[in-house]
């Protein structure tokens, strides 16, 4: 696996520090993973498996490895992250504290 490293410049505004913006684009990976992995599952479930077929022969489905493959070729979720954060198409913001009314006592 290589690695591809970026310049830390391109990401300057679009967060307050660089943590902000690796926080940031680690949540967008995940999101995207997430997409990612129901996708690949909506098209294995798609695939009908001969309930007479040996066990061999449905682990070696080759509809199956074909999506793998496609899926494997496909950018990994975290340059999708980085991707998003350098053109400006992520957006972020910080979450509200939680205001609790005080007690009567």
């Amino acid at each position: 696996m290589s690695v591809r490293p970026i310049e830390l410049t391109l990401l300057e505004g679009k967060a307050e520090n660089i943590y902000e913006a690796i926080a940031v684009m680690s949540k967008r990976a995940r999101q995207v993973n997430e997409k990612l992995k129901v996708e690949f599952n909506e098209r294995l479930d798609q695939i009908s498996v001969n309930p007479e077929s040996t066990e061999e022969e449905t682990d070696t489905n080759p509809d199956q490895v074909k999506i793998s493959v496609e899926f494997e070729k496909r950018p990994k979720p975290t340059a999708i992250a980085v991707e998003d954060m350098v053109k400006g198409k992520v957006q972020h913001r910080y979450k509200e504290p939680e205001v609790v009314p005080p007690t009567e006592e």
